[in-house]
């Protein structure tokens, strides 16, 4: 099919030099880019979401993971409630 495209000038600049770089002609170029263009925009539609699986944590609400060691100083310095001091 013949038509007229209007090619943006740094695009056309692209296309010409890797045309050229790989020996084939401006249309063959052209052509591969769209073919490769909407490839992509077919497979990425067809792709599954993204999904987050979230993790269990054994740590409560509140408690900072990067502060236990801190708690459990702590822990140690109080009194224990009924021993003698």
């Amino acid at each position: 099919m013949r038509t007229t495209l209007t090619v943006d000038d740094d695009l056309a600049v692209r296309l010409r030099d890797l045309a050229q770089s790989r020996g084939v002609s401006f249309k063959e170029i052209v052509n591969e880019t769209l073919r490769r263009g909407l490839r992509v925009q077919v497979t990425s539609e067809e792709a599954p979401p993204y999904q987050v699986k979230p993790f269990r944590s054994s740590l409560r609400p509140g408690v900072d993971p990067l502060r236990l060691n801190q708690l459990s100083n702590d822990l140690e310095i109080e009194p224990r409630p009924g021993k003698d001091q």
